[in-house]
């Protein structure tokens, strides 16, 4: 029986991915779905580059603004939501489109890879806290490349997040990241995944990720970071995102303005360097220059 066909469109950020994807859905009748670990979160609009409501042009937008900051998303969670999602846009007889950047995301539904369903372990979670603060998170980054080297290359060494996920883990299954997610890739892919990426010259996308914080910050980034601490008297863990956790540093008087916006660009400069990594594993993925017009890049699609 033959397969049901999803378009998946990633890449690094910045590299026009909602534009294009929103052109094409109007043109195949087609659904997003959004493939980004950032948007799913409410009231974290301007420093995940959500698309506003006059961006969307009336096209339906699945998997953004689905949980709470403070709540916790896994893996497990998106994968399982997300083909809920394509199922649905499919039973209206339209294109499911799978749109973004967080390539474990985009992985867990073209490999269909299981990610376990871990219990939370708080006092764990604690502990590894006190560490961090103790003995910085360096220490653990060491602890985590002991027990899955493979996982930790693809992470950045000031990405908490990622980190404590690793040891968490190998820490409640005894089983570390790499491991399981090579077994599960033996499960048989649901739908025929169509991958397209977009990417253009370094420089030109460098500029380009440069020219968005400086928006950022002009749209009320460090307002929307301060609403969200009023509101949960805390910071929550989703304020560990790229771009939140330097404005936390600066709220907390551990950086200077200057100093947080030039730390954003260069975080989000490295990280689209490791998104491009990423993607370029997949060696059936097709490569769209982002420098081209949406039309040609809709061809591509549309012949690929």
């Amino acid at each position: 029986m033959e397969k049901e066909k999803v378009i998946v469109i990633c890449g690094p950020t910045a590299s026009g991915k909602t534009a294009l994807s929103i052109e094409l859905a109007k043109k195949i009748n087609g659904e997003i779905v959004s493939c980004d670990s950032m948007q799913i979160y409410k009231e974290m609009d301007i420093g995940t580059a959500k698309p506003t409501k006059e961006e969307m042009q009336g096209i339906k937008h699945y998997m953004i603004d689905i949980v709470s900051p403070d709540e916790r998303y896994s893996v497990a969670d998106y994968k399982k939501e997300a083909k809920k999602a394509i199922k649905e846009i499919l039973s209206k007889g339209k294109v499911p489109i799978v749109v973004g950047g967080t390539g474990l995301y985009v992985d867990s539904l073209i490999y269909e890879i299981d990610y376990p369903e871990i219990e939370f372990d708080e006092k764990y979670r604690e502990e590894l806290e006190q560490e961090v603060e103790e003995k910085g998170l360096s220490k653990l980054y060491e602890k985590a490349k002991e027990i899955d080297e493979e996982a930790i290359k693809k992470i950045s060494p000031n990405d908490k997040k990622r980190i404590l996920r690793i040891l968490e883990i190998y820490h409640a299954t005894g089983k570390n990241k790499t491991e399981q997610e090579k077994e599960s890739r033996k499960n048989e892919v649901e739908f025929d995944y169509k991958v397209f990426a977009l990417n253009m010259e370094r420089s030109k996308l460098y500029e380009r990720i440069n020219k968005r914080v400086d928006i950022m910050m002009e749209n009320g980034l460090i307002e929307e970071v301060e609403n969200i601490y009023k509101k949960y008297n805390k910071f929550p863990t989703a304020m560990q995102g790229l771009g939140y956790k330097e404005v936390v540093q600066y709220l907390e008087k551990r950086l200077t303005k200057e100093e947080m916006i030039e730390k954003i660009k260069q975080e989000t400069r490295r990280y689209a360097k490791r998104q491009l990594t990423w993607f370029r594993k997949n060696k059936k993925t097709i490569w769209l220059n982002a420098e081209d017009t949406i039309q040609n890049n809709i061809k591509i699609i549309l012949e690929g």
